[in-house]
């Protein structure tokens, strides 16, 4: 495959990743998917190094159609001797043009070689490409979920917060001691700490995605996108046929094309070039001129390039041994995630299905029944905090199930459509 295919086939993977939504206004501080992917793209340093390296290989394949220079010598023979020689009284002088002809098609391997070599640096940089793609979608969806978890617990300070005026009702009524109040307290303090450390861990990953996007420091004030919508993926037989598809496994037909190249360069290399030379002789002391030819051939006698010849032969072997371990590798991280997001889908379901609505349930019914004095505020704060740690295990999860889901858009460039960052 051309590298106007790879070209084709990572910006149609793109667009997987993308999702084709429009992007908020810059003005408004708001960052989508689309503007993170598209500013990534544009101003990522790895994909700015690997373009480069196709500019590297497009001189070397540029250099590979170059046809040998010819030569130009001037000999002078019989001059600055003795007798009749001395001086340059019977000099013989020679202009010669000469030229190398490559013989054995030689010229033509080494063009194969520098085609083959501009591909594979096309497929590697369509694989860096959507490496960043893939990165940043994973951070973006990280930078969603890290949000959302500070909303969580300031919506468990503020539920705190509002027991307040309730617990000084009951203790003005002598239903409650005093100390209740300090109970409440601690427990509001500890949960605004795990709101700091969930800040922290908010910066961190806003860090991670401006540094994917290529700045140096956050310029949006935050992001936007809904990673609630999930749903059953394709077979995975599917999935693993689409990964023959992959750049980093395509790189590798271009790789070996190189090196059976290299290969075939490696054997042309002894069969011996041909120089010709015609030039133009005068001899000085008859005031005559003539033509003078010459032929030269090399002889194969020692270097016969056994050693380039077993060298090109183990980089083709190489070549196949590396594609089967990249293949293994990128099937398992394809499996792995496969599994991470049927386990994922599984766990929401419970979540989803019986553990969020019954953790609600239980939080209003004992803030309610606490106020009537049915409930201590241990068994209030145990049953906010229960509602509070599976709203978290729902994010922890969520993130899970769309980091698989990026992973394995990225490794087969199939559509899944079981999710969507998309601006709520």
């Amino acid at each position: 495959m051309s590298f106007r295919s790879a070209f084709a086939c990572v910006f149609g993977m793109a667009i997987i990743l993308l999702h084709i939504y429009p992007s908020f206004a810059q003005s408004s501080g708001v960052l989508t998917l689309t503007r993170a992917l598209e500013i990534a793209l544009a101003a990522n340093p790895r994909l700015s190094a690997a373009d480069r390296e196709i500019g590297v290989a497009t001189g070397r394949y540029v250099q590979s159609k170059a046809i040998p220079n010819p030569e130009l010598s001037f000999e002078l023979d019989n001059a600055l001797g003795s007798n009749v020689y001395r001086g340059t009284r019977s000099a013989e002088s020679t202009l010669q043009l000469s030229q190398l002809v490559e013989l054995g098609g030689k010229r033509q391997a080494r063009i194969a070689v520098g085609a083959a070599e501009l591909d594979v640096a096309h497929w590697q940089s369509a694989a860096v490409r959507l490496e960043i793609l893939s990165e940043t979608a994973t951070a973006f969806a990280g930078v969603l979920s890290a949000q959302r978890r500070v909303r969580i617990f300031e919506s468990q300070i503020v539920s705190l917060n509002r027991l307040i005026p309730l617990l000084q009702a009951r203790i003005d009524a002598g239903a409650s001691p005093a100390t209740e109040i300090s109970r409440a307290e601690v427990a509001a303090d500890i949960v605004r700490a795990e709101r700091e450390r969930a800040l922290t861990e908010l910066a961190i990953a806003r860090r991670e995605l401006t540094t994917l996007m290529g700045r140096n420091a956050p310029e949006f004030r935050s992001v936007a996108g809904n990673l609630n919508s999930v749903g059953k993926p394709p077979p995975f037989q599917t999935l693993l046929r689409a990964v023959e598809s992959n750049p980093q496994l395509m790189r590798f037909t271009s790789l070996r094309a190189q090196r059976d190249a290299e290969f075939l360069s490696a054997r042309l290399k002894p069969i011996p070039d041909l120089r010709v030379a015609g030039g133009w002789r005068h001899y000085k002391d008859t005031g005559d001129d003539a033509v003078r030819l010459s032929l030269s051939v090399p002889l194969p006698v020692w270097d016969q390039n056994s050693g380039g010849i077993l060298e090109a032969q183990e980089m083709l072997a190489k070549t196949d041994s590396e594609r089967t371990a990249s293949k293994a590798a990128l099937i398992l991280t394809l499996g792995k995630a496969y599994d991470t997001m049927t386990g994922s889908l599984r766990e929401l379901e419970i979540l989803r299905n019986r553990a969020l609505p019954n953790a609600r349930k239980a939080a209003e019914g004992t803030e309610s029944g606490y106020s009537q004095g049915r409930f201590t505020l241990l068994d209030l704060l145990d049953a906010q905090n229960t509602a509070t740690q599976t709203m978290l295990r729902e994010q922890e999860v969520l993130i899970k199930f769309y980091t698989a889901l990026v992973t394995i858009e990225g490794l087969t460039g199939i559509p899944l459509h079981l999710n969507y960052a998309r601006p709520q």
